[in-house]
């Protein structure tokens, strides 16, 4: 069965001054790509949910590079990243995991220039319009605090009841003036996804 998709949306925060202090250097820029797709299990129970796996691989490259290129983001510039998914009221939340976890890191990955750390994700079910925060680490180890962070995603007529929203999000950045300690990017070994 092939992908139903309604329509993609993209964000793109450009951040210049945070806690009344202008931000130096490079513009910090954080961007979610989204994509309302049909769920076709939706108001039924099913057994093998492998199709939204598959499609996964599918659905990860294609809002990679719109978060890319919507944020005038090169691939190299990429410091964190994060995923999400918002289940209409007829499906269920394993609908979401099926899309965000089994493959949907690899190709994620190979968008972004590699990542040795878990890809933070966030799974809800919701009604057009909610909100949902999209967790985000630094993508080569997950253990950098400056990078702990969330971009907020709402969409006004989605998920309906019978879609799913899945949004992949990457920053250029961590949070703007990171001052509360702990491993900072530049102290990272990046070998094991952690530290």
């Amino acid at each position: 069965m092939d992908i139903k998709i309604r329509k993609f949306c993209t964000f793109v925060e450009e951040i210049m001054i945070d806690g009344e202090k202008t931000i130096q250097g490079k513009v910090n820029k954080r961007s979610s790509a989204a994509v309302i797709i049909k769920n076709p299990f939706a108001g039924k129970y099913v057994e093998d949910l492998s199709q939204l796996t598959e499609w996964s691989v599918e659905i990860a490259p294609i809002l990679t590079k719109k978060a890319l290129e919507a944020a005038g983001m090169e691939m190299g510039e990429v410091e964190s990243y994060g995923k999400a998914a918002i289940v209409g009221g007829n499906g269920e939340l394993e609908h979401a995991a099926s899309i965000l976890h089994p493959k949907l890191g690899k190709p994620f990955r190979d968008e972004v220039g590699g990542g040795k750390a878990i890809i933070p994700s966030s799974k809800k079910m919701g009604y057009p319009g909610c909100t949902v925060d999209v967790p985000l680490h630094y993508k080569d180890a997950a253990f950098v605090r400056s990078h702990f962070d969330a971009m907020e995603v709402r969409i006004p007529d989605a998920p309906r009841g019978d879609e799913i929203v899945v949004i992949l999000s990457i920053t250029n950045c961590g949070r703007p003036h990171p001052r509360v300690g702990g491993l900072e990017k530049d102290e990272a070994k990046c070998e094991d996804g952690l530290r």
